[in-house]
């Protein structure tokens, strides 16, 4: 058995250099939370490099130790295995949670099971929201693509009930209050249909709440199906079923928002 410098590096892993990454990057990278979570964690004294008590600007090396909450990181972890992307159909009916006290399902159980590390879901859909939704290893990618300042591009399929006008719609993309502050349409496109059956696509850059369901019910709208069909230059593929993921390269996959 080899360790540190050492140790003949695996296929896909990414090296550390002898001047080591900084703490928060590598715990990060880790799923362990984003930067700023993991120096709240050192901050707090909950993280541990080689037996003492962490340091804002402590840098990993290889063969170092670290626990998080007490808990030894897996070495396989800390070496910063490449980043995984997964496009994931959810239907409706799963929840966007790890574990539930009802035992409903959850999007989690469809996933690859993964050795050393775990899936980090970018968002969330409502448990009647259907459509594309993205995981990833990388907690910092997560925290990136999420975070409102990215602008990030979300588009619905709505299929509406009531009476859509063109006020209404005007409304919709100028901006309505909603509880947690002013939102609004990037675009609202008419997809077709009549009576109960009229569809929309939407585009919002938040990811808020209920964001698009809260918009349509503002103007006395109800939203009988929504399923989101695009996470910023991923679109949902038309022959991936509900409760099936596919792989994608993160290289070429938010090519610049991990700039």
């Amino acid at each position: 058995m080899t360790h540190g410098k050492n140790r003949p590096r695996r296929q896909g892993e990414k090296p550390l250099c002898n001047e080591g990454e900084r703490l928060q990057k590598v715990l990060a990278r880790a799923g362990y939370g984003s930067r700023r979570q993991i120096e709240s964690l050192i901050e707090q004294g909950r993280i541990q490099l080689n037996r003492r008590t962490a340091r804002l600007g402590d840098r990993v090396r290889p063969g170092d130790r670290v626990k998080v909450s007490g808990k030894l990181v897996p070495a396989s972890r800390l070496r910063g295995k490449q980043t995984r992307l997964l496009a994931y159909h959810k239907p409706v009916g799963e929840i966007c949670t790890r574990r539930d006290p009802e035992n409903r399902p959850t999007v989690f159980e469809n996933l690859p099971r993964l050795r050393g590390g775990r899936w980090i879901a970018i968002g969330r859909l409502d448990i009647n929201t259907s459509g594309l939704l993205l995981f990833t290893t990388d907690g910092e990618l997560a925290n990136r693509l999420m975070h409102p300042s990215q602008q990030i591009e979300r588009e619905y399929a709505v299929r509406v009930r009531g009476e859509v006008n063109e006020e209404i719609l005007a409304n919709l993309r100028q901006g309505v209050l909603l509880d947690d502050g002013p939102a609004r349409f990037e675009r609202i496109e008419d997809a077709g249909g009549e009576g109960s059956n009229h569809w929309y696509h939407v585009i919002v850059c938040e990811g808020r709440n209920r964001e698009v369901r809260r918009l349509w019910e503002s103007q006395g709208v109800t939203v009988s199906r929504l399923i989101r069909v695009r996470f910023g230059t991923v679109t949902l593929p038309r022959n991936l079923r509900p409760g099936q993921w596919r792989e994608l390269d993160p290289d070429t996959v938010f090519m610049n928002e991990r700039r």
